[in-house]
């Protein structure tokens, strides 16, 4: 490439739907000539995508705004945090541009006015999947954007609209290109997973000659087809979600569900406006685990939620001691700048919160240990994320990329990142396993 070729340094955070976001807008600026620098030294133009969920979030974006400014000087700004675009041009005047979310031609379009692409496209430019900020061997699929839910402690519909699913053709087309370029796991997400095609009334859509519908178990049923680890992310207990517990235990998708279960007493679920019917939430995760054993469930939770109680924070610890779910993660709450909840009564004192944050994340640190001794002397399949050789590390089936737990791999022979190999567990602990290949 010509070395003339104006040259932009890039700064995704947040969550895996705001990686998407940046992968798009890379593979767009790539396709139209500009380089890809690691550097901001140097760089015509630097990017940062902000995440604007929290306010530790926001900190973070701004932090590395200052830094992009310090290093760089020429600074876009996008992503949710840019939806409300007063915070950053306060802090920094002199930015190039400040983009809401999903902005993309908005994102370009202050590129090209900053530094104007050097020469007309090529398509050969960018490899037919498109650029990813991901390892080779995996791929975030966002099937969705936005969300309907009303939660009060949650501001992404403010910042990112409601729910506008993908036509399931398109996604469709996108796995395929996805595991012919070599990707061997594709991680589903949206903001709800398992609302997707709502909105579009279930539509169908033409793939490899056949209609297909815009609808969960459609898709998954789908994408099951490909060849690959299909992971289901930010999936809420909808009733329907039910009919894809047979995928799973007939290995067309990995039996794994990421459910933001978020509490567990009504009290607090009602104060949160959480969707989905959550009576009967256990007794549907018995039955999901009696159709297919393996189903590994990951989930968050918050705790000090305002009005939350002591009883009820023993009630979340008795329904997790029931649920033994596979992997969770806890969050104190914490105030969102325009989120519902800030004006909710009874606010719970921060020594609270921190007490019953580590009493959550003991009593399932012991569950995660039960659970993962049980696998000691099994053989289980894992992706190699790292390798070193003949030591790697890597997933079993029950953990997605890094928010679970991982694999510790000996190898007789040398194993490279992206393979998929099976390993006898020969120990564990409270949340990685260990084994040898074989």
């Amino acid at each position: 490439m010509s070395a003339q070729a104006p040259r932009i340094s890039f700064v995704s955070l947040g969550c895996p739907k705001a990686l998407v976001d940046s992968e798009r807008i890379l593979t767009h600026l790539r396709a139209e000539g500009y380089e890809i620098s690691k550097r901001h030294d140097g760089a015509d133009v630097v990017i940062v995508n902000t995440c604007g969920f929290l306010d530790s979030a926001k900190a973070e974006s701004l932090e590395a705004i200052g830094t992009a400014m310090a290093e760089n000087g020429r600074v876009i700004v996008t992503g949710c945090m840019g939806a409300e675009p007063g915070q950053i041009s306060d802090k920094f005047p002199d930015l190039l541009a400040i983009t809401g979310p999903q902005q993309y031609e908005s994102v370009v379009g202050a590129v090209h006015k900053a530094v104007p692409p050097a020469h007309k496209p090529f398509i050969d430019l960018v490899p037919e999947q498109g650029i990813k900020l991901t390892p080779r061997h995996y791929a975030y699929l966002k099937i969705s954007e936005g969300c309907n839910n009303r939660c009060t402690f949650c501001i992404i519909p403010k910042l990112r609209g409601d729910l506008v699913s993908r036509p399931a053709a398109d996604v469709l087309r996108e796995a395929e290109k996805l595991v012919k370029a070599g990707v061997k796991e594709l991680l589903v997400i949206s903001q709800d997973t398992s609302a997707y095609g709502l909105d579009i009334k279930y539509a169908t859509s033409v793939w490899r000659e056949r209609e297909v519908r815009a609808k969960f178990l459609d898709l998954s049923r789908e994408l099951g087809e490909l060849g690959v680890w299909v992971r289901l992310h930010y999936v809420y207990p909808y009733p329907h979600v039910d009919e894809v517990i047979p995928l799973m235990a007939e290995g067309k998708v990995l039996p794994y569900l990421d459910i933001p279960f978020q509490h567990a007493a009504p009290s607090v679920l009602k104060a949160m406006r959480r969707p989905a019917a959550q009576a009967k939430t256990l007794d549907r995760i018995h039955k999901w685990r009696e159709i297919c054993p393996e189903l590994a469930i990951r989930s968050t939770f918050i705790v000090g939620f305002p009005g939350e109680t002591d009883a009820d924070f023993e009630e979340l610890l008795a329904w997790l001691e029931e649920a033994k779910l596979d992997r969770v993660g806890c969050f104190r709450f914490e105030p969102v700048d325009g989120a519902a909840a800030n004006g909710l009564a009874d606010p719970v004192p921060q020594e609270v919160k921190d007490q019953r944050w580590h009493r959550l994340m003991q009593a399932q640190q012991a569950i995660s240990a039960r659970k993962l001794k049980q696998k000691v002397g099994s053989r289980i399949k894992v992706i190699v994320d790292e390798s070193a050789g003949r030591t790697a590390k890597g997933r079993s089936m029950a953990d997605a990329p890094e928010i679970d737990g991982a694999v510790h791999i000996q190898s007789p022979l040398p194993i490279r990142a992206g393979d998929i190999v099976t390993v006898k567990v020969d120990r564990s602990d409270a949340y990685d396993l260990f084994g040898q290949v074989g």
